[in-house]
């Protein structure tokens, strides 16, 4: 898939394909960058590629997607989901993540990545998939909303970061069968 950009810096999306080992370094960099800068992750914690490795591994032998989108600089983003919680009840609910490189936001990436995502799930038969949002990353909020996510719940001050209580919205959406 290719997707021009808003800003002619920043490099086309080549392709969104699952992800494969040689992704997990670039993922590491973009992943503990968004860490380190946004309150998108409720952690402090850098992690290695070890972890994101033994991540990987595990997300994919349970049947759950990970996808890279690529582009010349390498991984411009990724996306994913998993168990919402871990009780049979849940099994039709999923949680996802995704993240884009800083000089690609807001330039269709996520969308893509995210759009990507829906088909998948449906295929493993799930139902309804989770966002969990910082409440205060309105960017956010409209880019889940925009996918079809409604706002579900607000759990107030259940984070902690950069010296300040986060409150976290839960959205959701339902997933059409294929």
């Amino acid at each position: 898939m290719f997707e021009l950009s808003r800003d002619s810096s920043v490099s086309l999306v080549e392709q969104i394909c699952d992800a494969t080992e040689a992704d997990l370094a670039g993922l590491v960099v973009l992943y503990n960058d968004v860490i380190a800068t946004s309150t998108a992750v409720f952690s402090h914690l850098p992690v290695t590629l070890e972890e994101r490795r033994s991540w990987w591994q595990a997300r994919t032998a349970q049947g759950y997607p990970v996808l890279v989108a690529r582009d010349a600089r390498g991984v411009a983003g990724f996306a994913t989901f998993g168990d919402f919680r871990p009780w049979p009840g849940y099994r039709f609910t999923v949680e996802h993540s995704v993240h884009v490189r800083a000089d690609c936001r807001g330039c269709g990436v996520g969308t893509q990545l995210l759009r990507a995502l829906f088909p998948r799930a449906a295929a493993l038969g799930k139902h309804v998939m989770i966002a969990g949002v910082d409440a205060s990353n309105a960017a956010s909020i409209r880019f889940h909303e925009r996918l079809g996510f409604t706002r579900a719940a607000q759990l107030r001050e259940v984070g902690y970061k950069f010296d300040r209580w986060l409150d976290l919205l839960f959205m959701q959406r339902w997933i059409e069968a294929l």
